[in-house]
């Protein structure tokens, strides 16, 4: 009984560990999310642009890295692209303190196919404070912030709500 338990414990641990998914690992770089069936790329596109603009923040660019590679004679299926995504107030909080971190900025969403299916991954913002080492309360508060409201628009985008 217990060799049964351990084994289904040890299988419930793997799926977890091999999902697209890092919502609660703050040592991942990524934060990936699988969008919901039925919902479209325009679908998405839309819904980030609407979240987006409803949290103070501004799309400055979009990275068709698909187009590229296909121009290029690269084969590759689905889309491929990368949104940038910016609120100035918060990220003046961290600027001010720590200027480098514009290294990290704009923050990026990155929009996928992958086995058919559609995903957004977004390059965390608070994993980049790794590379910053001890930084003062308001410049970590302000960057959870900014990850925090990317999290909650991809979110809004994975279910295609406007």
């Amino acid at each position: 009984m217990r060799l049964g338990i351990l084994l289904v414990s040890l299988l419930l641990i793997l799926t977890a560990c091999a999902t697209p998914h890092s919502r609660g690992n703050p040592d991942t770089a990524l934060y990936i999310v699988k969008v919901e069936p039925g919902v479209s790329y325009d679908d998405v596109v839309s819904s980030l642009k609407v979240a987006a603009e409803g949290k103070n923040f501004v799309s400055p660019d979009v990275y068709p890295l698909g187009e590229h590679l296909q121009q290029r004679g690269q084969a590759l299926q689905g889309k491929l692209e990368v949104r940038s995504y910016c609120n100035l107030g918060l990220g003046a909080e961290v600027f001010k303190d720590y200027p480098e971190f514009a290294a990290f900025a704009p923050c990026r969403i990155a929009i996928y196919e992958k086995n058919g299916a559609l995903y957004m991954a977004l390059d965390r913002p608070t994993y980049a404070l790794h590379a910053l080492g001890d930084v003062p309360p308001n410049v970590r508060a302000a960057v959870e912030e900014i990850e925090k409201t990317l999290i909650w628009i991809m979110d809004k985008a994975r279910k295609g709500d406007i």
